[in-house]
C-alpha cells in the first residue's frame, strides 16, 4: 500500500488481532510490577482475508527510551514515529484499575482507541477508551497476522515509489 492509499484509508477500527492481545497482556504482566507501555498500529482488513473495510490493530509498537515505574510510563515523544498506520496506545495499570487517569487521558490524543491492561493480567483483565476516555467496544477478531519480517521489508526503492 502507498503513502498515498495510507493516507486515505478507512479509519474504522473493527477490533484487535487476538495475538495481538495476547502479545499486549504478555508484555504487560512480564513489565509487572512496572507499566507497560507500547502504540497501537493497524492493517487493511482486506489485507488480513476479511471481507470488510477497516483496520485491525495487528501490532504494538514499543517506542525506544520509554521509561516506567509502577504508577506510570513515560515515552520521549522525540521517538514516536509520525505514522499513518497509527491508532491509539495500550499500557497497563499494575494496579488493576481499568479505567484511565488524569495523566492517561492528556496521552490519548494521539489515535481513536486506547486499551489498558490490569493486573492479574488474565484475558478479561483490559478494557478500551476512546480519545475522551469513555469506554468502547473493541472486537478481538480471530486473524493470521503478517509475517513480522515484513514489516522491515523495504527498499529505498520502495520508499521513493511511495513518496511519488
Amino acid at each position: 500500500m502507498g503513502l498515498f492509499d495510507a493516507l486515505f484509508r478507512s479509519s474504522e477500527v473493527l477490533g484487535i488481532a487476538e495475538e495481538t492481545l495476547e502479545f499486549a497482556i504478555e508484555s504487560s504482566e512480564a513489565a509487572h510490577p512496572d507499566e507497560y507501555m507500547g502504540f497501537l498500529r493497524g492493517t487493511e482488513a482486506r489485507e488480513l482475508g476479511l471481507e470488510q473495510s477497516g483496520l485491525v490493530i495487528t501490532d504494538v509498537l514499543v517506542v525506544p527510551g520509554t521509561e516506567a515505574n509502577s504508577v506510570s510510563a513515560t515515552v520521549r515523544t522525540s521517538q514516536i514515529p509520525n505514522d499513518v498506520k497509527a491508532l491509539g496506545s495500550v499500557h497497563s495499570h499494575p494496579n488493576g484499575v481499568l479505567r484511565p487517569s488524569g495523566a492517561d487521558l492528556e496521552t490519548f490524543g494521539r489515535g481513536s482507541v486506547h486499551v489498558i491492561i490490569g493486573a492479574p493480567y488474565r484475558r478479561t483483565d483490559w478494557k478500551a477508551f476512546d480519545s475522551q476516555g469513555q469506554p468502547t467496544t473493541l472486537n478481538v477478531i480471530d486473524v493470521e497476522l503478517p509475517e513480522s519480517d515484513e514489516f522491515f521489508d523495504f527498499t529505498q526503492a520502495d520508499i521513493d515509489e511511495d513518496l511519488q
